[in-house]
């Protein structure tokens, strides 16, 4: 009789084995991304304003339809990522200054609906510069961003931007990448005179 039951278990499963194979479902998974090293190199002459910034990046002119004198944008093209920069003179208005820091709360808290926590502080870069930096969380288009002013000549914002569907978890690797750029962007900002620039490069014609 055992002998019998085992010949029935081992019939059973060499006929198993012979049937289509079964599948079964992988856990989502996202694909590898390689992060090059940071690297800098020093924004060229001409802004009212000077900073290091990436490498891997292209500083081009701003691309919105509001864009003023001296806004840009640095553009990591191999993640489709971008800085946009844009840059206010407040001529020692402090109603110019409140606007301009009311504009960016506003700018960075119209987010607020996707945004599963939005983080906020005040810093000092090395250079003296006071600047509020803005963090956000969830699937937000800007995940990134900070204004820093002098308090009387000059008024600087940058945001971070990624123009994709893609859910910012699986971005996350980049997104972290781009926060340390642009925390190295902050803390090298100096101002500068653009006139003295202007006539320097008419000196050097």
């Amino acid at each position: 009789m055992i002998r019998i039951i085992i010949f029935l278990l081992f019939t059973t499963l060499v006929l198993n084995s012979c049937g289509d194979p079964v599948y079964l479902p992988k856990p989502r998974g996202f694909h590898r991304i390689e992060l090059p090293t940071h690297e800098y190199e020093t924004l060229s002459l001409g802004y009212p304003y000077s900073f290091e910034y990436s490498k891997h990046a292209q500083v081009i002119p701003d691309s919105s339809f509001m864009t003023e004198p001296y806004w840009i944008e640095v553009f990591y093209p191999k993640y489709e990522a971008k800085l946009t920069i844009s840059y206010k003179a407040v001529n020692n208005n402090i109603d110019s200054l409140i606007e301009l820091s009311n504009d960016s709360h506003r700018l960075t808290t119209k987010h607020h609906v996707k945004a599963t926590a939005i983080d906020d502080y005040v810093t000092k870069t090395p250079n003296g510069i006071t600047a509020v930096v803005f963090e956000l969380e969830g699937d937000v288009p800007s995940q990134f961003q900070f204004y820093a002013t002098d308090s009387t000549e000059n008024f600087f914002r940058a945001a971070l931007y990624f123009p994709t569907a893609t859910k910012n978890d699986s971005l996350k690797p980049i997104i972290e990448y781009v926060k340390i750029d642009m925390v190295h962007m902050l803390n090298t900002l100096k101002w500068q005179d653009v006139n003295a620039i202007k006539i320097d490069r008419e000196k050097n014609k």
